[in-house]
């Protein structure tokens, strides 16, 4: 580990040394690819900065034990090893898991689309409430949000909205909402107070590049129609709404959010390559049985995998027997323990997988 560990800070100093060369700042591509390798880096490196220092600090105290010190030093110095005999530790555990291998998406944009599911009216208003808690939880990261394409209900929610954030790790966050989403609430509508069972699915999809999934333009039929509102109520008579079929997989889109056709189009191409790409990565993943169990947050999407109870104001996540009594917080973006214990848990997985 070692080893690979001053392999990457020589790359780090390297890299240093390169964006500094007046040819490759004059050359945008190169700029963007050396920079984003070095961020990469910058955590494992600076963890491995501060072992090195701290093993140095250890050896110079453990060889001032042979050195003739009273009584007061001799246990001053006896406690300086204890504390950076744990520091040492603490940096190796910290070392192997910023090793681990990286999810190549986990930089990226995402595509988030939340449909109600069971419920009715009532799963609707939910898929709202978590649309709500998304943007908010994107802007305690300052990730800009944006509406893609939704589908709204008279009573305030959404049969389906598709919304993009944008923001550098928005996906290595995010991709564990994938799954059904279950609510357990006493309906506004409802008189008797009797608690309903709704749900909502949710899917993150990594948002990609033309260079990563190959879409052909001979591949994708183009259907143009006049976009209407809720209830059928029409929006404007020009033919703006775009519906792209990519005929090899199946997979259709259909976008009416802006008044243009040009602009509805390109949204569309953008959920489109990311559904393709998220399809072939499904189809991946399922060739690969221990990969897929070992991933917490990416598995089948019909999986329920969270439960939010508003009487007990109460979160379980399932896949890790977490419960959490702060319904009222996470729902307005405090989402953080939640996603930060599942991230936990798919590191101490891997660990271990390597260690098998």
């Amino acid at each position: 580990m070692l080893d690979r560990l001053q392999t990457l800070e020589d790359r780090y100093d390297k890299l240093n040394e390169l964006l500094s060369d007046p040819e490759v700042i004059s050359d945008t591509n190169k700029l963007r690819e050396y920079s984003k390798e070095q961020a990469g880096l910058e955590d494992v490196v600076q963890a491995f900065r501060e072992y090195k220092e701290v093993t140095t600090q250890l050896k110079d105290a453990k060889a001032m034990l042979e050195d003739n010190l009273d009584d007061e030093m001799y246990e001053m110095v006896k406690s300086e090893i204890t504390e950076l005999s744990e520091s040492k530790e603490d940096l190796e555990e910290k070392m192997k898991v910023l090793l681990l291998p990286k999810d190549p998406n986990d930089d990226k944009n995402v595509i988030v689309e939340i449909r109600g599911a069971a419920g009715g009216d009532e799963a609707a208003l939910f898929a709202g409430d978590l649309y709500r808690m998304y943007s908010r939880y994107a802007e305690t990261y300052n990730w800009k949000t944006e509406v893609l394409e939704a589908s709204s209900t008279g009573v305030g929610g959404y049969k389906e909205i598709i919304f993009m954030i944008n923001g550098t790790g928005a996906y290595s966050k995010l991709k564990y909402e994938n799954g059904a989403h279950r609510v357990q609430r006493v309906p506004e509508t409802e008189s008797g107070g009797r608690i309903h069972t709704s749900t909502a699915t949710v899917a993150v999809l990594p948002e990609t590049e033309d260079v990563e999934v190959e879409v052909h333009d001979k591949d994708i039929r183009v259907d143009t129609f006049a976009s209407s509102g809720p209830g059928g109520q029409s929006v404007n008579t020009t033919m703006s709404a775009v519906r792209l079929t990519h005929e090899p997989t199946g997979i259709v889109v259909s976008i009416q959010d802006e008044k243009s056709q040009i602009k509805n189009k390109e949204k569309a191409m953008k959920v489109l390559r990311a559904r393709i790409y998220d399809k072939f990565q499904q189809e991946a993943r399922a060739e690969y049985d221990e990969t897929r169990k070992s991933a917490v947050g990416t598995g089948d999407r019909s999986e329920r995998i969270r439960t939010y109870n508003f009487p007990q104001n109460r979160v379980t996540d399932h896949r890790i027997n977490l419960t959490i009594q702060k319904l009222d917080q996470i729902l307005t973006g405090k989402l953080d323990e939640i996603i930060d214990a599942l991230l936990m848990e798919e590191q101490a997985k891997k660990l271990e997988q390597i260690g098998e």
